[in-house]
């Protein structure tokens, strides 16, 4: 059995929890309860804090946790990195109020910072050579200034509509963080061979992440050109059709194309276009 250590609420969590039921661990979240084995899959989950995760899977409480890039920074990453998730993304970054004239980080020497990442902040501070006094708060570190406990902040930032709300400005961008899979370093080969496994299928629901699989009818004698529009994985699959001078030609494109290549494949003649959404991926 493998434990995993996730977020036990917010945003991380609920785009956790989509991940694990779309690589077949099934969970019955309904109770909220500290640790909740899957069906099907020997994974068992423990919801913890997101800033508790990196210890407890460096310690092997957990054998392997999805954390946020920013809280396995902060905490030292003593846990290994495995992958890349590729959700969550968002920024650690440092602001202002917004009347405040910024021409550079030395508007910081000397001043107060309210944060909950303090090691990241002092090790970016002493690398620009500035002097600042730094406020740790657990909670809430966008209201610092307003109240007059700090003159800036340093914390994560998504669409920065918290900033905005509470009149602050951001000014300096020191980190991106998205989520992260995570592991202990002295997993056994059971518990290895179970996370290659997971690895697999998410691997498997990245690859198919913004792709869709198109089938048409073309013109064989505008193959060649349909073919240099539609560069499938490898190649797109062509089949004969009963009408000898078509063909029916088959390929996966990436969704950010789409319209762009279902202009030119209509104006090169292909009819019958249909479109179809992608939900795994195996390469």
């Amino acid at each position: 059995m493998l434990r995993i250590a996730v977020q036990s609420k917010g945003r991380l969590y609920d785009e956790t929890m989509l991940l694990l039921e779309e690589a077949g661990i099934k969970l019955n979240r309904g109770k909220r309860i500290l640790l909740l084995s899957a069906k099907g899959f020997p994974v068992e989950v423990l919801f913890l804090r997101d800033d508790d995760i990196p210890q407890s899977v460096a310690n092997g409480v957990s054998d392997i946790g999805i954390v946020g890039e920013n809280e396995y920074v902060e905490k030292g990453g003593e846990a290994r990195l495995v992958k890349r998730l590729g959700f969550s993304k968002c920024r650690v970054s440092l602001a202002i109020p917004k009347d405040e004239d910024y021409q550079g980080i030395e508007w910081f020497e000397g001043k107060t910072i309210a944060t909950s990442y303090p090691e990241i902040l002092k090790a970016y501070l002493k690398e620009k050579g500035v002097k600042a006094d730094l406020h740790v708060i657990s909670g809430s570190v966008e209201i610092a200034p307003g109240i007059g406990l700090a003159d800036a902040i340093f914390d994560i930032v998504s669409s920065g509509s918290t900033l905005v709300s509470n009149q602050l400005k951001e000014v300096e961008v020191i980190m991106q963080s998205e989520a992260l899979l995570i592991a202990n370093n002295n997993l056994s080969e059971e518990k290895l061979a179970i996370l290659d496994e997971l690895l697999f299928r998410f691997e498997a629901i990245q690859v198919a992440e913004g792709k869709k699989y198109v089938l048409l009818n073309a013109p064989k004698d505008k193959l060649d050109e349909i073919i240099e529009v539609l560069p499938g994985m490898k190649s797109p699959t062509v089949t004969p059709l009963a009408n000898g001078d078509w063909v029916s030609v088959q390929s996966v494109i990436a969704e950010k194309h789409f319209w762009e290549i279902i202009g030119k494949l209509k104006s090169l003649g292909a009819e019958g276009i249909l479109v179809i959404p992608i939900e795994k991926m195996i390469l």
